[in-house]
């Protein structure tokens, strides 16, 4: 199973022991990774079912997968659900941060406008970057053969953004002000939790306010150690170590 390609269905493309594809996926599929007929893939849908098959027929405008077996989504252990609230950064940084740590396995993205975020989104404007940060996380996905697609959300807050990640087993805000816990002693011996939210603030951190809002929701302040990361690089560190303990890394 684990040499075959990879890849997202939607429920709705299955009939009658078929998948298909057109578009940008068909294109991924047949043109980028030149799939022909005979060539055995694993499809898997938003219900975490995961569809074995072999590729029945390629056209110019759509791939056909016949599918073989289907496993349901039961039979396979579950890494926690990584959120990373990120305040929005300045230029291309938040674009590294969806890209590299859908790789690194996040299922959801929550970012959000800082008290010290330089960029002013709004309207048509925030329309069309969170179009593209969809497509890149969409494109990271597809890349790194992921079994889902992670969601991008956006919140207008640190308050909002924080609230909304209520349900998290597991929260954590990289605080260097004050007295944080070290990440490592906080993690040492705690019981994998099924969902783990980070809040990462933009470049300059959090203002207190910020971090009080994040306080009040449950977060636990910690330190990575005594060097300050950029924030592209302090998302993606807290994901891969949180990662590392509990997921699949």
């Amino acid at each position: 199973m684990s040499g075959r390609r990879r890849f997202i269905v939607s429920s709705r493309s299955i009939r009658d022991g078929y998948a298909s594809y057109d578009g940008p996926q068909h294109h991924h599929m047949a043109r980028v990774l030149r799939l022909r007929s005979g060539d055995e893939v694993m499809l898997i849908d938003e219900q975490g079912r995961r569809h074995l098959g072999v590729i029945d027929q390629v056209t110019q405008e759509w791939t056909a997968v016949r599918l073989t077996e289907t496993l349901e989504a039961s039979q396979f252990p579950d890494a926690p659900a990584i959120t990373v609230i990120q305040g929005l950064p300045k230029g291309e940084k938040i674009e590294l941060v969806l890209q590299k740590g859908t790789e690194l396995g996040v299922s959801e993205f929550s970012i959000f406008r800082a008290d010290r975020s330089v960029p002013k989104l709004a309207g048509d404007k925030l329309q069309a970057r969170q179009e593209r940060w969809n497509r890149i996380v969409a494109e990271a996905a597809r890349q790194s053969e992921r079994f889902d697609q992670p969601t991008v959300a956006w919140h207008p807050s640190a308050a909002a953004a924080a609230a909304g990640a209520a349900n998290a087993e597991l929260k954590l805000l990289l605080w260097e002000r004050g007295a944080p816990t070290p990440l490592r002693e906080l993690l040492e011996g705690m019981p994998r939790p099924a969902r783990i939210a980070i809040a990462i603030g933009p470049e300059g951190g959090f203002e207190p306010g910020e971090a009080e809002a994040f306080s009040f929701w449950g977060f636990t302040p910690v330190t990575l150690g005594e060097r300050i990361l950029r924030t592209e690089t302090a998302a993606l560190a807290m994901t891969a170590i949180v990662q590392y303990k509990w997921g699949d890394i």
